[in-house]
């Protein structure tokens, strides 16, 4: 499988000159990389090794924080078939996930019983909490650096997307992957994330390299492994994204493949942030958070 090519944007400098690169990566295939983040591999390492740690706990120790998808908690394995988003008929993905999303409240209590709900924190981690909450508020700082860039690079305005990320809905998921002798062998066309696309504006991934790991898809090249950089952040664009460009960028298509079976206990984690913007935001005609919630729904397996 060769490896996709993408531009990597440096955050630290002027972007000025790396717009045009920006632009033609989001055409073609909806991702690209990012360094000058500012987000410290010490902090990224914390957090999987507290992650690991409770995914690591009998399953009965994990149950009582099982929730659905699109809920604050574990899910556990199961839970969720990416693939059914785009009516793709997979089995459900080969992983477990800690979520977390936005808590604090708008003063709307209709926006925040759906939307803006406490988050779930493991008793058996308490180191946890702390290293996802410091982590949260520079993904949320991030995603809108990113997006004053993409505006930029639309033609738009640095805050043609900002300016809707007043009080934006947010998701967090640390997803862990473990290896077959866990899982077992995977069943046909099963993979540890199924085939999809994101569904709101970016999404922030700090990702582990492996055999069973990251592809993308575009049109020209079809599925091709992501390349992988230590320093850098992947970021991809969503639907909600694409469908406020009115098609000019495309949303990222991409899969997570299952685990090898020549390397059986490849165990991987990684850090997803997926940013969004305010509730009652409008994308060419259609109500963002209406389509966030069809989307959670369409992905529940279970």
């Amino acid at each position: 499988m060769t490896e996709a090519s993408l531009p990597t944007i440096d955050l630290g400098r002027d972007p000025a000159d790396q717009l045009p690169a920006v632009d033609r990566a989001l055409r073609q295939a909806g991702f690209l990389l990012v360094t000058g983040h500012g987000v410290s591999p010490g902090l990224r390492a914390e957090i999987r090794k507290s992650a690991r740690a409770f995914f690591h706990l009998p399953a009965a120790v994990k149950e009582p924080y099982a929730v659905k998808v699109g809920g604050r908690g574990w899910l556990g394995p199961g839970a969720e078939a990416n693939g059914h988003a785009e009516g793709t008929a997979t089995p459900p993905d080969l992983k477990e996930s800690l979520s977390f999303a936005a808590e604090e409240p708008t003063g709307d209590p209709a926006v925040d019983a759906e939307w803006f709900l406490p988050n779930t924190w493991p008793a058996e981690v308490p180191e946890l909490r702390p290293l996802v909450e410091e982590y949260l508020g520079r993904m949320r700082a991030l995603s809108d650096r990113v997006l004053d860039v993409l505006g930029l690079a639309l033609g738009e305005g640095a805050d043609f997307f900002t300016r809707h990320t007043g009080h934006p809905t947010f998701g967090f998921n640390i997803n862990w992957y473990p290896g077959r002798e866990r899982v077992g062998d995977p069943a046909p066309g099963q993979f540890r994330i199924g085939p999809h696309t994101d569904f709101g504006t970016v999404t922030i991934l700090d990702r582990q390299a492996g055999r069973g790991g990251l592809q993308l898809h575009t049109e020209a090249e079809g599925w091709q492994d992501a390349p992988y950089d230590p320093e850098a952040l992947t970021v991809n664009i969503g639907d909600l994204m694409a469908g406020w460009t009115g098609g000019r960028w495309r949303s990222g298509r991409h899969r997570v493949l299952p685990p090898p079976a020549d390397a059986p206990a490849e165990e991987l984690m990684s850090l997803v942030y997926f940013y969004e913007c305010d509730p009652g935001t409008t994308v060419n005609g259609i109500e963002s958070h209406a389509y966030l919630r069809a989307q959670l729904d369409a992905i529940a397996a279970a």
